[in-house]
């Protein structure tokens, strides 16, 4: 006699498979119930299966994705494409299963043209445009609740689907909105009136900023994510707007901006910090002095600097850390070409909870170092170039490591150095076991690139079956090759 878990056990259960595609994918065959949940949370926010690389299937899901909503489309829509020479018998080989379009609690505007320019790309502009209202109306008409509307960049027709009774409901309740700066004015004034309850802002600038993006800004009851991309303005409207909300935001991220960051200061309950040093490596000195009680992840990045713009850096950032280092529980600095010794001992003295550290550590002392002082540390990432002796970071971390590691990452980007990881790994997977009273498996992420895998003809599939010896062994518990990295930049 079989025992079916009940629908609420199940979908706890599956609910932790939010981001694993193929598990989710596969749970759809198991049974009705099983499927029933599994694509309700596929379908939940199908766009960041859509990542549109070109080493992998994305184009052809993008397409599988828009045939699907075509076939969800009502009559009126499918007679209107029709006319308009779309032949939607073509795209619609069966019937929907489910109302997919009902499940969708995130919009992506930009997507949805991108998927449509690939599925019609022969067809008239205006036809693309009429395929992609008629799914946006679909939407308004059919999701539930829309959470997430992403509208970095728009056509000119894009903003008509805002005039549906429907959208208006859904935009009173929307909590993260991604938007260009010079989407049309009209739309940020709807959005005034009818939105004051988002958590989450994401803004591209562009050459235009829209007149009513500050009024929407401030408008806002309880604001607490704002990321910035290319702000280079220095018209201090934005960050005026911003400073409204000083008491309830608790991430802000700022990326590619040129702008003054002594403003930062009035966030006194930042728990996240994200600072791109793009254009003034000194940037940093107007925050090292400032304490942010509630801060535990800190991401720094810069473009590649020698000399005294890159001394100065470091000791801004070590007075920051000796005055925030010891709630961080993440630190992510980036394209630090070397760690002076003045970086290790501050991070060994003042960041003793880190959980996950980036860093371009690079002599074996520093991170013999750093894994005695950080012992809550689980995740450490590295890049593997910078070690010349990947035999030397494996028996570190035999030795060193504490109990709480468990994953770690590296930046490969050649097959050269995927090769030489899998000679490493050969040695390592006999000493991991000898030196560890408490042997324990770890899992192994690799970053790599897109145009690196094109470009050095790269076999995903050889590269997982070489490394799936070490998972049967027990070394590795988890093995994952990943093409981006967005450090919570979503």
């Amino acid at each position: 006699m079989t025992c079916q878990l009940p629908y609420d056990c199940l979908n706890d259960i599956l609910e932790y498979l939010n981001d694993d595609k193929n598990t989710l994918y596969s749970c759809l065959l198991v049974n009705q119930l099983c499927c029933e949940i599994a694509v309700r949370i596929l379908w939940r926010n199908f766009w960041k299966f859509c990542k549109f690389y070109f080493y992998d299937k994305s184009l052809d899901i993008s397409a599988s994705i828009i045939t699907t909503l075509v076939s969800c489309l009502p009559k009126e829509s499918k007679k209107l494409l029709i006319k308009n020479g779309v032949n939607t018998t073509i795209m619609i080989r069966k019937p929907p299963l489910f109302n997919y379009a009902s499940f969708c609690k995130v919009i992506s505007i930009c997507k949805i043209n991108k998927m449509i320019k690939y599925l019609l790309v022969n067809q008239q502009s205006t036809v693309l445009e009429i395929l992609s209202q008629e799914i946006l109306k679909m939407f308004m008409n059919q999701i539930s609740s829309l959470k997430v509307l992403d509208f970095k960049h728009s056509n000119s027709g894009d903003i008509k689907f805002i005039y549906l009774p429907e959208a208006k409901i859904h935009l009173e309740n929307l909590t993260e909105l991604k938007c260009g700066s010079n989407i049309c004015s009209e739309f940020f004034y709807q959005m005034t009136q009818l939105c004051h309850n988002m958590q989450s802002l994401t803004i591209v600038f562009e050459s235009q900023i829209s007149n009513w993006l500050t009024d929407l800004i401030s408008s806002q009851n309880n604001l607490k994510i704002v990321i910035l991309k290319h702000y280079n303005n220095y018209n201090d409207k934005i960050t005026t707007s911003l400073i409204k909300h000083s008491l309830t935001l608790t991430k802000l991220a700022l990326y590619k901006c040129n702008i003054t960051l002594s403003f930062i200061a009035m966030f006194k309950n930042l728990q996240e910090l994200h600072i791109d040093l793009y254009f003034d490596y000194s940037a940093f000195d107007q925050l090292q002095y400032v304490y942010f009680s509630q801060l535990k992840i800190l991401r720094i990045n810069y473009i590649f600097s020698t000399g005294t713009g890159i001394d100065m850096l470091l000791h801004s950032v070590c007075k920051f850390l000796e005055i925030n280092g010891k709630n961080l529980t993440e630190l992510y600095i980036l394209n630090m070409y070397y760690y002076s010794s003045l970086m290790i001992l501050t991070l060994a003295k003042h960041c003793p909870n880190l959980r996950i550290l980036y860093s371009n550590i690079k002599e074996k002392e520093s991170l013999k170092l750093i894994l005695n002082n950080c012992q809550y540390l689980k995740i450490i990432e590295l890049c593997y170039e910078d070690w010349q002796s990947g035999k030397t970071l494996f028996k570190i971390l035999t030795n060193y490591s504490q109990k709480y590691f468990h994953t770690l990452i590296l930046d490969c980007y050649f097959r050269m150095q995927i090769n030489y990881l899998l000679q490493d790994l050969e040695e390592f997977s006999k000493n991991w076991q000898n030196h560890n009273a408490s042997y324990r498996s770890f899992s192994l992420i690799i970053f790599t690139s897109n145009h690196r895998i094109i470009e050095s003809k790269i076999n995903m599939e050889d590269i997982k079956i070489a490394f799936d010896k070490y998972v049967k062994l027990g070394i590795i518990k988890k093995f994952e090759i990943k093409m981006e990295k967005n450090f919570g930049l979503t």
